[in-house]
């Protein structure tokens, strides 16, 4: 009976249901379409053909270094994009990585989105505050509110000092400012072998792979994510932006790499730039009639070097054509990536070859531990020589010699942060899109800028620059489409006005005609005082159309025209909040936000990961104190604490035998560490390190002690110390050391992280 009653009941239901179920189509006819309610809009879906797009920006390459372009070093993926594309001769950077990189991403000027400077010399004025404002989006926001996938790899460097820490806040971090997925470090370089990498916002430690170099992690990375939202969502188009850290100091790639350019560079700079120059004449990416520039005066010449100062420098220059060979083969699987998957005849594809000029920042003779000679700390032949063999292996930090920046800018003046002269700004570009460019294999010489490449996509997607992004109003881009010339090569140019400005040094385009300023900061100085009045700049004044390398001054023949063309400086200077230009060097923080904001002492326990140094009590020209209370037991290892990495820096650290360690790293001036004789007992204890600084200016000694509960356990005199910063990129950590070793671990596992004890505080306080 009882199961009879269920049936009966559920037959009741089944009967109601059905009842209901019939009267729906008629309720719908009844209904109004004004009466319906809207369909939320799920899905945001591209415009039909809308291309994949990918950016790869490499980092301090000149205009002269690839084959593509008639340089030394062979670049068969960049060649055969070429040959399937387009080669833009005429295309124009910042000539500094930062602005670069926010002009490129958001189609504005750069000082418009207020990184008109380095990130790391940012100061209060609007235009050089490393604050990107709301109002100039970025083209990753534009594409993935219009039916994108977006990812970004490897260098970012727009995120302000006060906003790098864990804590946030992440708007302007990648996953912020458009891109679903970011995976790659946040400061101006990194080590390759052992980077500060970020998952997101996360901080993360590199793979524990034999052989790792970040170039190639990235690239794989990078793969994965193509083929994984390729697989998923095969109807959406991909925006993949990819920015190795090549080929920015410390020029470091594997072994086989660096050894394929053994005996390249014997001849030196002088006679290299001459054959870049034929080459470049034979492959027409330059006129017939172009001159090559002279060496300034102040960079020697390559027969005035010694014997000893020759062999170190072409070496440096086979490490570097092997980081830059090396990461060219990284991008050719990407390529092929996009080919496996039937995407690359539908992906506009950019490969720009470099964000600025070659850079000049290793100084006169280059350096071993470019980091502190570029803060004036003396770098002498003998200890270039002494790591001369293993330079770009793990555990070296160079940089090559201006010179060679000289060189691979051909047939150019200058380089890096000469923001006023072609060396600095003008770098090669490759374009290639299958589907659209049918005129392959050409040059373009239309006049061209990093802040085209965001309009160049929204019209190439066919998608209208947005008016207001999440609600803000956006300034209009400054750049132009590029996309006119992709099939025409004798298309008159569009982008027909441009200023340049860094460090002072500034220059203004318009209509074939560069009016040119250089000011006072030579570019292989590092940081130096600087006081010069910019009133005192002479001016030079150069007709484009008829002189391509920048070689002839035309300042004193055309005086009107260059009175018409600084004052049109100006006009765009107050338009895009260039002005007052300052003097810079040590950047004025006066009215910044700030971490530490001012605080002497900080305190921090286990699980404090990816702090960078700007965050904590400062450390440079004073004394200061680390304490930690560390519970150990019977067997501990690894790191405690940690600052910096192979550059620089210190780690308070347990060995394996349980003793307490000091590694203080010193640039090219070597490590210094510090063992105490006794292992540490099981149980709590008060360890410390002391940092007793010998006053009187900046870079002094000091003497560097250990304490264990209390009982100096170890002491050490120093000669000099870091006169600014131990790092630009690396980060303070406890319990491990993130990025490269400050110490020589025991454990070859990155991090060597703390095993078998606890560290409950660490204390940092300057005095």
């Amino acid at each position: 009976m009882k199961k009879q009653r269920q049936w009966q009941v559920s037959a009741t239901c089944l009967a109601v249901m059905l009842a209901g179920i019939a009267q729906i189509p008629s309720a719908l006819e009844a209904s109004t379409p004004e009466a319906a309610p809207a369909a939320p809009a799920y899905r945001v879906v591209a415009p039909a053909r809308a291309p994949n797009v990918v950016i790869v920006l490499l980092d301090d390459v000149g205009f002269g270094a690839t084959s593509t372009f008639g340089g030394p070093v062979e670049t068969p993926a960049l060649d055969a994009l070429a040959k399937q594309g387009v080669r833009y001769n005429r295309f124009h950077t910042t000539a500094i990585c930062s602005p670069t990189r926010a002009s490129l991403l958001t189609g504005r000027n750069p000082h418009a989105t207020g990184i008109g400077a380095v990130m790391n010399s940012s100061d209060a004025r609007p235009g050089y505050s490393g604050f990107h404002p709301k109002d100039t989006a970025s083209i990753a926001q534009i594409l993935r509110q219009n039916g994108y996938n977006t990812a970004a790899f490897g260098k970012w460097h727009q995120t302000p000092d006060w906003e790098v820490s864990p804590n946030g806040p992440m708007d302007r971090w990648p996953t912020g400012e458009g891109f679903e997925r970011f995976y790659g470090f946040q400061g101006g370089e990194t080590d390759q072998f052992d980077p500060t990498l970020f998952e997101g916002t996360t901080p993360v430690m590199r793979p524990a792979a034999k052989g790792y170099h970040l170039t190639e992690d990235l690239a794989d990375q990078a793969i994965v994510w193509l083929n994984q939202q390729h697989a998923l969502m095969p109807d959406k188009p991909a925006f993949l932006y990819f920015a190795p850290g090549a080929t920015h100091a410390p020029l470091q790639a594997p072994r086989e790499w660096i050894e394929k350019f053994h005996g390249r560079f014997d001849q030196g700079w002088d006679r290299m730039r001459t054959e870049s120059f034929a080459r470049q004449k034979k492959l027409g990416i330059i006129p017939a009639d172009a001159r090559l520039t002279p060496r300034d005066p102040r960079m020697p010449a390559w027969d005035a070097l010694t014997p000893d100062e020759r062999k170190v420098a072409a070496h440096q220059m086979e490490v570097y054509a092997g980081f830059l060979a090396h990461t060219d083969a990284q991008i050719a699987k990407l390529i092929d990536a996009l080919k496996a998957n039937g995407e690359f005849e539908n992906t506009l594809f950019f490969y720009i070859v470099g964000d600025n000029g070659a850079s000049g920042e290793g100084g006169l003779l280059g350096s071993s531990n470019y980091m502190g000679a570029l803060q004036g700390l003396p770098e002498n032949d003998a200890m270039r020589l002494a790591v001369n063999d293993q330079l770009g292996s793990a555990g070296t930090y160079p940089h090559y010699a201006a010179g060679w920046a000289w060189a691979m800018n051909t047939p150019f003046q200058w380089m890096k942060t000469v923001a006023s002269h072609l060396g600095g700004t003008r770098n090669g570009m490759v374009v290639s899109w299958p589907r659209e460019i049918t005129q392959t294999g050409g040059v373009r010489a239309q006049f061209g800028h990093v802040n085209d490449i965001a309009p160049t996509i929204l019209e190439a997607a066919g998608i209208p620059m947005p008016q207001s992004v999440d609600g803000v109003a956006q300034k209009p881009m400054d750049g132009t489409s590029l996309l006119y010339s992709f099939n025409t090569a004798s298309a008159p140019e569009r982008h027909r006005t441009q200023y340049f400005e860094v460090f002072g040094h500034r220059a203004i385009y318009h209509d074939g005609w560069m009016a040119s300023a250089f000011h006072a900061r030579l570019p292989w100085m590092g940081i130096t005082p600087g006081d010069k009045s910019f009133d005192d700049d002479r001016w030079e004044l150069y007709d484009l159309t008829r002189d391509f390398s920048q070689s002839r001054d035309l300042a004193a023949k055309e005086p009107k025209r260059l009175a018409e063309l600084k004052q049109l400086f100006l006009s765009e200077a107050s338009r895009n909040q260039l002005l007052p230009l300052r003097n810079v060097t040590l950047p004025d923080r006066r009215g910044m936000p700030s971490i530490a904001n001012g605080r002497t002492r900080m305190a921090f326990s286990t699980g404090a990961h990816g702090i960078p140094e700007t965050a904590l009590p400062p450390m440079v020209n004073r004394s200061f104190t680390v304490d930690a209370t560390v519970d150990a037991g019977a067997h501990p290892q690894g790191v405690i604490a940690a600052l910096g990495g192979t550059s620089a820096g210190w780690s308070l650290w347990i060995d394996a035998q349980g003793h307490l360690m000091l590694s203080y790293q010193l640039f090219q001036l070597g490590r210094t560490t510090l063992r105490a004789a006794n292992a540490l007992a099981p149980g709590r204890h008060t360890l410390r390190f002391d940092f007793v600084y010998d006053g009187g200016g900046y870079a002094r000694g000091a003497e560097l002690r250990i304490l264990v509960d209390g009982a100096v356990a170890g002491s050490a005199r120093i000669a000099a110390s870091p006169p600014a910063f131990f790092t630009i990129d690396e980060t303070f950590d406890v319990g491990l050391d993130r990025g490269s070793p400050v110490g020589a671990y025991p454990d070859a596992a990155p991090g060597y992280a703390l095993t078998d004890g606890v560290v409950r505080e660490v204390v940092i306080e300057s005095k």
